[in-house]
C-alpha cells in the first residue's frame, strides 16, 4: 500500500512541478504523503518537483520529527541532525527543510497528502503590502467548494522547526473555529500549503487557489474585491448539489 502511495505522491508532484502552471521553478516547492500511523514520504531537500520520481524522496518517521516541535528552542546543527536521523532506512538524502511543517500537515492537520508550492500568481499577492485584507473574504462559489470556507493566513515565519509550530497552532485554532481542518494555508512573502485527503484534492486545490488569487489582483482594475456576504458563503457550504459536487471533483 505505501507503494502505491508513493506512486500517487510522484504523479501529484509532477503535476504541481510542470512549468507551465508557474507553481515552482527549479527546486522550489515540496510534497509529502502519510505512508502509515508511524512514517511519511517527503520529497529530498535539492530535488525537484518537475519530473521528480520514486527516488526524490525519502520516508521518515513521524515520532522524532513532532517530538522538535515540542523540545522548546532548538539550534539549526539540532534540526539537521534530528531530520537525518529521522530518515527510515539510509538513502544518501536529507528530507526537506519544511519537513516538520508537513508533519503537522499530516497529523495536527489530519491531511493524507500535502502540496507546498509558490505559484507566482498567489506570491504577487502575499508578497504585497495588502495581502491579508485582500485575502480576507471569499470571491466566488468554486473557491468555497474546492479551497473551504477559509483558509489560515500567517505573517513570515522563519521555515523549517518555527513555521512548523506556528502552523500547527494554526489548523488547532481552525479546528475549534471552524469543526474541520482547513484546506488552505497561506504564507505571507512565501507560499502556499494545500492539505488534501487524496493527491487530486491536493492538485484541485492549488489550481483553484492559483485561479482566485488572478481572479483576485483583476478586481483591483475595477475598484478592489466584492467579496461574498457571510451569509452567502456559508450557504453554499450547506447545499447539497455543491456537496455532491465536491465529492465528484475528489
Amino acid at each position: 500500500m505505501s507503494q502505491e502511495i508513493l506512486a500517487q505522491l510522484v504523479a501529484m508532484s509532477r503535476s504541481l512541478g510542470e512549468p507551465a502552471r508557474d507553481y515552482v521553478i527549479l527546486g522550489e516547492g515540496n510534497t509529502s504523503a502519510r505512508a502509515n500511523d508511524e512514517t511519511f514520504w517527503v520529497k529530498a531537500s535539492g530535488t525537484q518537483l518537475h519530473g521528480i520520481d520514486e527516488a526524490g524522496f525519502v520516508r521518515v518517521r513521524f515520532a522524532p520529527i513532532l517530538a522538535l516541535l515540542d523540545a522548546g528552542e532548538v539550534s539549526d546543527e539540532q534540526v539537521k541532525d534530528e531530520l537525518a536521523g529521522a530518515v527510515v532506512g539510509f538513502v544518501g538524502k536529507r528530507p526537506s527543510v519544511e519537513t516538520a511543517v508537513h508533519a503537522a500537515a499530516l497529523t495536527v492537520g489530519q491531511a493524507r497528502f500535502v502540496g507546498h508550492t509558490h505559484p507566482t500568481a498567489v506570491n504577487a499577492i502575499l508578497c504585497s503590502q495588502q495581502a491579508e485584507a485582500a485575502l480576507a473574504g471569499r470571491l466566488f462559489p468554486d473557491e468555497i467548494v474546492v479551497c473551504g470556507p477559509v483558509p489560515i493566513y500567517l505573517p513570515y515565519i522563519d521555515p523549517g522547526v518555527p513555521l512548523a509550530r506556528a502552523v500547527g497552532q494554526a489548523i488547532q485554532r481552525h479546528q475549534e473555529n471552524y469543526g474541520e481542518s482547513p484546506k488552505v494555508i497561506l504564507l505571507q512573502n512565501h507560499g502556499l500549503f494545500v492539505l488534501g485527503q487524496s493527491a487530486q484534492e491536493v492538485e484541485n486545490v492549488t489550481a483553484m487557489m492559483v485561479k482566485t488569487a488572478r481572479i483576485l489582483v483583476g478586481t483591483y482594475a475595477l475598484g478592489g474585491p466584492r467579496f461574498l456576504t457571510p451569509e452567502a458563503a456559508a450557504r453554499i457550504r450547506t447545499r447539497p448539489d455543491e456537496a455532491y459536487r465536491q465529492r465528484q471533483l475528489d
